[in-house]
């Protein structure tokens, strides 16, 4: 499946299986990026702590995050898969996963959509053309229903449970790091966790109560610096901003908006699942970072929620070692991440897919179309005795050509 944002990779080896593994992941969100946006912007304005709190309006969060947003991943992905049969069974499954579950099952969603729309497809291709000619609609309708209601309760007791499983596996992992103070190789199970949409578990379920204990004892706490350090998402954006594909450049700008000063740090995920070696660079961004904090012996007093610089300024102790260590670390990881996510994408040579004559895309793919349509028009003329102005009977007809008259010069002898 190739959509304007994931072009099909091309090629058999790993790195043309990862990219095709990340195209398919991308091409179910970035479908939906607007969504994300929407809610982007509802968390940032009305939660408590945004900047128009509004108790109805953030009523809107919950439900958008963790039924919505899955179910249209759901959705999309199972379109891509068997189309609109396959979406709407799709979407159907994935309500599985969603119900009762904690945290946002994007995860779920990625699997469950496609999965029951391959189903669905499988089916339809047993039983075409075996349907007796008036039982179409019967049959379409009901073994599409019975498909996704299956799929759903499967979802529920089987698929939701395992991933729920590997959210506290990464929760349990990431404690594990904490408690033997190697804090910088908690960003490799960090950054993945984050993009994988886990990053409110591991905040609020591993990271948050951590800092709680540590900020009574000593004021200040560097695990709510982990994973809500914006410094690696900022440097992802601004690396997509100026070296990212072309069609995805003009998206960035406001995504940067919405993550760095709104704190929604979802906004930047799908475009690490779109090319999955850019989480190289949020690991060396966020690896960074922590190693500042902890020279510098900095940290929050409390959660930074949502983790936007507005909310690090207001959590930032008192004291200029304080200041200092927190906001330089930001802006380290910021810069790491975006100097390793600029290499990733070859500082442009390596952000457009390469086409099967071996050519980048973008502006270079569309100068060797033109040349190939030149070349068949030239195909074209020489097609015919008379060129392009030939007649049916193969006679060249110059009527609506000008009339030359040439001077004959005179012989000079």
């Amino acid at each position: 499946m190739a959509t304007a944002y994931t072009p099909q990779a091309t090629g058999t080896g790993m790195r043309a299986r990862v990219q095709r593994i990340g195209g398919y992941l991308a091409a179910m969100v970035m479908p939906n990026i607007g969504a994300f946006i929407a809610w982007g912007l509802i968390t940032a304005l009305f939660i408590p702590t945004g900047w128009l709190p509004n108790e109805d309006l953030a009523e809107l969060v919950d439900p958008m995050i963790k039924v919505l947003l899955p179910v249209l991943i759901g959705y999309t992905g199972g379109r891509m898969v068997h189309g609109q049969r396959g979406a709407v069974v799709g979407a159907v499954a994935t309500i599985g996963v969603v119900v009762g579950a904690d945290a946002p099952m994007f995860l779920g969603a990625m699997i469950m959509g496609p999965l029951a729309a391959w189903l669905m497809k499988l089916f339809d291709g047993l039983v075409e053309d075996r349907v007796r000619p008036g039982f179409e609609m019967l049959v379409d309708n009901f073994s599409a229903g019975i498909l996704a209601a299956a799929m759903a309760v499967a979802g529920k007791w089987a698929i939701g449970p395992v991933v729920r499983t590997v959210t506290e596996a990464a929760g349990d992992a990431v404690g594990w790091l904490v408690d033997h103070d190697v804090l910088p190789v908690a960003s490799v199970l960090i950054e993945p966790a984050k993009v994988l949409f886990l990053n409110n578990a591991i905040n609020h379920g591993v990271l948050g109560p951590l800092g709680v204990q540590q900020a009574a004892e000593a004021g200040k706490s560097i695990m709510f610096m982990l994973e809500s350090n914006p410094g690696p998402g900022l440097g992802v954006l601004l690396a997509y901003t100026f070296f990212g594909p072309r069609r995805l450049r003009p998206t960035t700008p406001a995504a940067m908006i919405i993550h760095f000063f709104g704190g929604i740090h979802e906004i930047y995920f799908p475009y690490i699942l779109m090319k999955p070696r850019m989480i190289l660079a949020a690991i060396a961004g966020g690896a960074t970072g922590v190693a500042i904090f902890m020279a510098f012996g900095t940290g929050l007093v409390a959660t930074p929620s949502p983790g936007s610089i507005f909310a690090y300024l207001a959590q930032t102790p008192r004291g200029v070692g304080n200041w200092v260590g927190v906001y330089t670390g930001m802006l380290a990881s910021a810069a790491v991440s975006f100097l390793v996510g600029s290499a990733l994408l070859g500082f442009g040579r390596l952000a457009e897919p390469r086409t099967e004559t071996g050519e980048d895309g973008g502006e270079d793919g569309d100068r060797t179309q033109d040349r190939a349509e030149t070349d068949d028009q030239h195909g074209d003329e020489t097609a015919h005795p008379g060129g392009r102005d030939t007649g049916a009977d193969g006679v060249r007809d110059d009527s609506s050509r000008p009339t030359v008259t040439l001077t004959e010069r005179a012989d000079p002898s």
